[in-house]
């Protein structure tokens, strides 16, 4: 990669110039310092952690393309990209697949729109149609973009009963019936509970189920940082789970699932308050809610928790289209295929599920 030709004005207080910004390809010898940058950097998500490169190229096997900015040996900025070819929703350069946020993340504005350049470059090269970075903030104001989704984050207070104090009157009401229900939650050793529950959801709802392999190497990778609750109903038996992520004082639950069960107990309701509760106790500071479609039954869920919806701005260079691509479950296209998914044998879905949702990034 060739360094950017301008170089940021030397503030008022140093007066020394700032040393010339090169941008260029992630190298092995990088990773600890990719990780240590990720952690200190405001604008990194946990989906910036360089753990999920592996993760893309050893399961999903896709390329990846991750990218540094350098001002001499000090990284100011990273842009992780993965290459998605599909025969369905064609050949693409994402930032990033399975993650709710991503694009450039920078301590240097200079770096964020050099990355982004270099972004586009190299889409243009892989002969890409498009690329695609999911930033939380608008960054490319001449990008068409895909603002269908939001995201819930709302600050955790410091006590747990004021934490349910501040849940909605009909939500708590909720919470506190699920409590009286003798309903129990455990953190599981590995995501085999979990793994059951999300499956036996996903084909209720159309949408073929990743690998158990994969929710193995994402525990075997983020090691305490990707951790497994399971709701157990008064008998004992697992009605409903979550996935969440870990990162600095955030808890984000990423990936659920549940029996039809789960409705008639709260378990849902339970799970979620639990998760709270316990985030509470480990001291964090924000609860992620996650990403939500706008007019759907999960983002209602949330809206009736007390989170307020942020908009998530998905940026676009459209290089061999004339549109946004539409690959969503909202697209009328894809109605039929998921109406005719949920009527195959779960042991069928469970076999060739893996294949086609590691294409559904």
């Amino acid at each position: 990669m060739t360094e950017a030709n301008a170089i940021l004005k030397p503030s008022a207080a140093t007066a020394e110039p700032l040393l010339p910004l090169a941008v260029r390809a992630y190298r092995d010898g990088d990773r600890a310092r990719w990780d240590a940058f990720v952690f200190d950097c405001p604008d990194a998500t946990f989906f910036h952690r360089i753990g999920w490169r592996d993760i893309y190229a050893d399961v999903f096997g896709h390329r990846t393309h991750y990218l540094l900015a350098e001002r001499g040996a000090q990284i100011v900025g990273v842009l992780p990209l993965v290459e998605l070819k599909s025969l369905l929703f064609g050949h693409s350069l994402v930032s990033l697949p399975f993650a709710v946020y991503g694009g450039a993340a920078s301590m240097d504005a200079d770096a964020k729109a050099e990355l982004d350049r270099h972004a586009v470059q190299l889409g243009r090269e892989l002969g890409v149609s498009h690329v695609e970075l999911r930033n939380r903030t608008p960054v490319e104001a001449a990008w068409p973009r895909l603002e269908m989704y939001v995201t819930f984050r709302k600050a955790l207070l410091p006590d747990a009963e004021a934490n349910l104090l501040a849940i909605p009157r009909k939500q708590r009401a909720m919470v506190r019936k699920a409590i009286q229900r003798d309903l129990r939650s455990e953190i599981d050793p590995d995501t085999r509970r979990f793994f059951d529950l999300y499956a036996d959801n996903q084909h209720r709802h159309g949408t073929p189920a990743q690998s158990r392999r994969y929710f193995e190497a994402l525990q075997s990778t983020f090691g305490a940082d990707c951790e497994a609750l399971t709701i157990l109903s008064p008998q004992g038996k697992a009605v409903s789970g979550v996935l969440s992520f870990y990162f600095r004082d955030e808890v984000l639950p990423y990936y659920a699932g549940d029996l039809t069960d789960a409705r008639d107990l709260a378990a849902n309701d339970f799970k979620y308050w639990e998760l709270m509760r316990r985030a509470c106790e480990r001291g964090l500071k924000v609860f992620d809610y996650g990403r939500s479609k706008l007019g759907t039954g999960s983002f209602d869920f949330k809206k009736n928790w007390g989170f307020e919806p942020a908009q998530l701005h998905y940026e676009f260079a459209l290089l061999k289209r004339d549109t946004v691509p539409q690959n969503n479950p909202s697209n009328p296209k894809y109605k039929r295929a998921i109406e005719t998914w949920r009527k195959l044998p779960r042991g069928v879905v469970n076999t060739i599920g893996p294949m086609l949702a590691r294409h559904l990034g």
